[in-house]
């Protein structure tokens, strides 16, 4: 089966950012499949390219790489811009790249428009992945405000939905928001995975000397207003005033709040609230592993509930307990498999009080620990997901 994936986001485990597609394309390549994916240059990616576009090869996935730069420092404008150029020149690939079946992944939603070509044009059986739910995540947080461009995106939406021979969202709470809105019953969950021969094979190698006799509390990922990266600071602030100073809270990531923040811990004197820049994934692995607990923390508002965060996942591989602050399903994933703690989304006493238990008995973070990485294995492979992934993309190509 040939297979067409357009994403602008693309990375592999080299990278700092989230590696589903690599993932879920070096399985399908590996079982015999072809798989060409179409994307562009993200800054927390690995790809680099001098020409406007280069075929590059990964594990067997060829991948164009539209020379497109796209960074989440960006203006608006800019960003909005880089989505465009991205969707024009892709849109040749639409037209002209054979395949069975075609993926198209937002966001941003405009990937929606190489999928629409590629459906209507070209003729090809069209999957719709959401990742995000775009442009509800945009409005709700203020991003756009503007009423004929909500209305235009929200008409686009619709048209990427109803087109799409079937719909994967990454979230059991993007589904029902796409079911409760539009009424499709050809739409399932295929959440992010977890890699354990990544995560999950220990690494015994120490993290660097500062944090020797800490137990770090570790975010990773974006450091900003959609993250809700002051309520890790506020909750080290607690813990400062505590005397808790055995406990550091360790932001990796890049992002817009990322400068101030440092600069707010310097001249409050803050040693327990770290930051470090972006690192590849295969890096990061041992800083996970050594960590009492992963914070994975987002902004409160509907559309922030129904996240599939990679953190997550990584966090279950590395048998490390997780503490999240979203009012959606994850309430429910955590406090059925009991391996880790839900918080209010916006009291930094709530947060602080479950680290202190978890960093006061050790024995009860390593069993939930272990639990996560029992479901990792169970529930949330990529083997196991990126197979019923290509179950989807079978039973599409074949109507």
């Amino acid at each position: 089966m040939k297979v067409l994936y357009f994403y602008q986001y693309f990375s592999t485990p080299k990278g700092s950012w989230g590696t589903r597609v690599y993932e879920f394309c070096k399985e399908w390549v590996e079982q015999g499949h072809e798989v060409t994916v179409v994307t562009s240059i993200y800054s927390k990616s690995d790809l680099k390219a001098e020409k406007l576009i280069e075929e590059q090869i990964f594990d067997g996935i060829k991948v164009k790489v539209l020379n497109v730069y796209i960074d989440n420092k960006q203006s608006l404008v800019k960003r909005i811009w880089s989505f465009v150029k991205f969707c024009m020149l892709s849109s040749w690939y639409a037209l002209t790249q054979k395949a069975d079946v075609v993926v198209a992944s937002s966001g941003p939603l405009t990937v929606g428009l190489p999928g629409l070509i590629a459906k209507k044009i070209a003729r090809r059986k069209l999957v719709f992945e959401v990742r995000d739910l775009w442009p509800g995540g945009a409005i709700e947080l203020g991003i756009i405000r503007n009423p004929t461009l909500i209305k235009l995106f929200r008409w686009f939406e619709k048209q990427c939905y109803k087109n799409a021979d079937y719909i994967v969202g990454l979230s059991p709470g993007m589904v029902a928001d796409i079911q409760k809105r539009y009424g499709y019953k050809n739409i399932e969950s295929i959440t992010n995975s977890a890699n354990l021969e990544l995560f999950g094979t220990k690494q015994n190698a120490p993290l660097p000397d500062y944090f020797k006799d800490k137990k770090v509390a570790i975010y990773t990922g974006n450091i900003g207003v959609t993250n809700n990266s002051y309520l890790l600071f506020r909750a080290a602030q607690l813990l400062n005033e505590m005397g808790r100073h055995d406990i550091v809270i360790l932001l990796i990531g890049d992002g817009k709040q990322k400068e101030e923040l440092v600069k707010k811990a310097a001249e409050e004197g803050l040693t327990n609230f770290i930051v470090q820049g972006l690192m590849p994934k295969v890096d990061l692995v041992n800083y996970l592993q050594n960590s009492l607990v992963s914070l994975v923390t987002f902004t409160d508002t509907p559309v922030l509930s129904t996240v599939s965060p990679n953190k997550l996942y990584e966090s279950l591989a590395a048998g490390v307990p997780v503490i999240q602050n979203t009012t959606g399903w994850l309430v429910g994933l955590l406090n059925e498999n009991k391996c880790g703690y839900n918080v209010h989304p916006e009291d930094e006493s709530d947060l602080v009080e479950k680290l202190l238990f978890l960093a006061d008995n050790p024995a009860e973070a390593a069993k939930m620990g272990e639990i996560g990485k029992q479901l990792a294995a169970s529930e949330f492979d990529k083997k196991i997901l990126a197979g019923r992934m290509l179950k989807v993309l079978e039973n599409v190509s074949a109507k």
